[in-house]
């Protein structure tokens, strides 16, 4: 039970922010950058092009960390440190529920082919900054 009210909790969090920063591996070193995030459950979806660095860098480490939920204030804020493996997904389904006009500036619409989805799948979910309260995992992976 302490799991689903963790669970609960990192939805609430996740819910909440759209923008994170997603961490990949590049020449045996971090590499970050922000992105905006969608999810569905635990699972985290982050539109992106084919053509990028990113996609490389997935396709030699699929191990990547995001961070979401940390807002201006910061001293009291909780956010969420998720480690997990990253895919490439390109469901026509996905690509139209998380179409948003704003992405016209990079793709030609929802099918357009350039136009993906970073699929990232949490193994490790910690929630951090909680009123001074200890970090909490939540461990669902390998």
């Amino acid at each position: 039970m302490a799991n689903q009210n963790l669970k609960k909790q990192v939805i609430n969090i996740i819910s909440g922010h759209r923008t994170g920063v997603f961490s990949s591996v590049e020449n045996n070193k971090p590499h970050s950058r922000y992105m905006t995030f969608y999810h569905e459950d635990l699972t985290l979806y982050s539109p992106t092009q084919m053509d990028t660095e990113k996609m490389d860098e997935i396709e030699k480490n699929p191990h990547v960390s995001v961070l979401l939920g940390y807002e201006e204030k910061g001293q009291s804020d909780s956010y969420v440190e998720i480690a997990g493996t990253c895919s490439i997904n390109n469901s026509e389904t996905l690509k139209k529920q998380f179409w948003n006009e704003s992405f016209q500036q990079w793709f030609e619409g929802p099918m357009d082919p350039n136009y993906v989805f970073l699929q990232v799948q949490p193994d490790v979910i910690r929630i951090l900054n909680r009123n001074g309260e200890p970090a909490q995992e939540l461990t669902l992976g390998n």
